[in-house]
């Protein structure tokens, strides 16, 4: 992906998209995408870095939903197995089929939660990933090493997805990109633009960085803006009613040894009536997630007191270990945008999960709710609506067979597993020039090769770019990825023509973000 080529592209004055995207999460991706992959026009644009705000910030599982099951909810567990199945065949490079365990204390959660999954696993049909079921006390302790002993009785063995979120979401963007899309991160809406009838009919938009201001023509407008839905629905209209309530989730990384083995650890049940996740992931455990109604939407949520007290006490009810503050090598926050309760209720397991689509009486398209497991389908069933705004005839959608850039069905192990038929191209680069193969740090597999990859081939302009999207590290260990930083910022400088005072402010942008992610003692 090219940014200067893609913003020469929306130069062109007299070019008519057929759609124009608002938003370059996992919502306004799954647009993109569907909408490419029916023959339309598409450009993409986003105010920050792809996939910046929850879209890079989730329980790292690609799932149908158990919880969702309990609730009731039997469509939206059909449709997100479904979707769960098509990700990991599109893209098993940054998918995982991960085992998970529920620890049994009764014979009733033996009884319930065998049953339950059993219907889990019919529910996937023929895109099932494993049986569910029982195993031994002597067997769950063999593979849960750290789970407490006391009164187990065994455990219920169920298989869901998991996968590195804004990995996936860098992956989709630069597969619209190959299909002619045009992607664009910090590139920001500051207005709407309409017709003499008042009905949409295109985005102002400006360059962070240059200032530059561009108007993108267009004949259908998705404000695919996730929490943000808002903003932009009060540009259509300043007396819009709210559609989103902002649902904040966070989510602590410690050391994998506080669990132990490859699997991951399933609470079905915490104090307050929420499912808890403990998931390998790159390494580390994350553990979450909270459910906590917020007023605002922010890019950068942090997490409260009460969410991170009552994450490491779940977890010491579970662990043998109990984790403490000082073993947080990271904390991070999302907003869900659930969809905004009409009247009375505002519990946030009683906001609606699945995914809606509004139509303005301007004619602009906004999708709202949803998750990352069901993107494509979300992007389905609002590009659907383009015969509705256009009057034109639509094709039929063939986005659910796109494998994602970087296809391979024999990804190489550990960090490179990422990069996908592209691994082999940065250890050549590595070949080549010796220095590029030095880590970024001495505990981690990082090279100075996959900065300088990412600053030349995935559009990454600004130093958490990489080190909280490309490599992750700022989710893995937030120190690490400040001791990283001086070494990624000289690297990118050289790649992106930028000087000593881009450096330094790069710096310190970053130390202040880094600070929001490290939990104080």
């Amino acid at each position: 992906m090219d940014r200067i080529k893609n913003l020469d592209r929306i130069n062109d004055k007299g070019e008519v998209w057929d759609i124009a995207v608002i938003g370059g999460g996992a919502s306004g991706l799954g647009v993109a995408l569907d909408a490419l992959s029916r023959g339309l026009s598409v450009v993409l644009v986003e105010k920050a870095d792809f996939a910046t705000g929850t879209s890079s910030r989730s329980t790292k599982l690609v799932h149908g939903g158990v919880r969702y099951l309990a609730q009731g909810d039997v469509g939206l567990v059909f449709e997100a197995l479904r979707e769960r199945g098509r990700l990991l065949q599109n893209a098993p490079h940054l998918t995982y089929n991960q085992p998970f365990i529920i620890p049994i204390y009764s014979i009733f959660d033996r009884i319930q939660y065998s049953v339950g999954l059993k219907i889990y696993d019919w529910m996937a049909g023929r895109l099932r990933l494993g049986k569910s079921r029982f195993i031994s006390k002597k067997e769950t302790m063999a593979r849960l090493p750290q789970v407490k002993s006391k009164g187990l009785s065994g455990g219920v063995v169920y298989h869901d997805g998991q996968f590195d979120d804004a990995r996936l979401a860098l992956s989709i963007a630069m597969t619209c990109n190959e299909m002619g899309g045009c992607m664009l991160n910090y590139v920001k809406v500051v207005g709407l633009l309409k017709d003499d009838a008042g009905t949409t009919s295109g985005v102002k938009v400006q360059d962070t960085f240059s200032k530059k201001n561009y108007n993108i023509n267009a004949k259908m407008v998705v404000n695919a803006t996730g929490v943000f839905a808002d903003k932009i629905l009060k540009m259509d209209k300043p007396e819009a009613p709210k559609s989103i309530q902002p649902s904040q989730g966070i989510h602590l990384v410690l050391d994998q040894s506080f669990l132990g083995g490859k699997d991951a650890l399933m609470i079905p049940k915490t104090s307050d009536g929420r499912v808890l996740f403990a998931v390998p992931w790159h390494g580390k455990l994350v553990v979450g997630t909270t459910d906590t109604l917020r007023d605002k939407a922010k890019l950068e949520p942090e997490a409260l007191v009460k969410e991170i007290d009552f994450i490491l006490e779940t977890a010491e009810a579970y662990l043998s270990k109990a984790p403490s503050r000082e073993d947080v090598l990271s904390v991070f926050a999302g907003l869900r945008p659930l969809a905004a309760p009409k009247e009375g209720s505002t519990k946030t397991k009683e906001i609606s999960r699945s995914h809606k689509v509004i139509v303005s009486d301007s004619k602009l398209i906004s999708i709202t709710g949803g998750k990352w497991t069901t993107f494509r389908k979300m992007g389905e069933d609002t590009v659907s609506y383009f015969p509705q705004v256009t009057g034109e005839k639509l094709n039929e959608s063939k986005s659910g067979n796109i494998k994602y850039h970087g296809y391979t069905q024999s990804p190489q192990d550990g960090h490179w597993k990422g990069y996908g038929s592209h691994a082999a191209e940065i250890q050549k680069m590595i070949k080549a020039d010796a220095s590029l193969g030095e880590k970024l740090h001495a505990e981690y597999p990082y090279t100075k090769a996959e900065v300088v990859w990412s600053a030349r081939y995935e559009m990454a302009v600004k130093v958490e770019d990489v080190l909280s999207r490309r490599i992750r590290m700022l989710l893995l260990d937030a120190k690490a990825a400040v001791q990283m930083a001086p070494v990624v910022a000289k690297l990118m400088a050289l790649e992106l023509g930028k000087d000593d005072s881009w450096v330094n402010s790069e710096l310190e942008d970053f130390k202040k973000l880094a600070n929001k992610y490290i939990l104080k003692p």
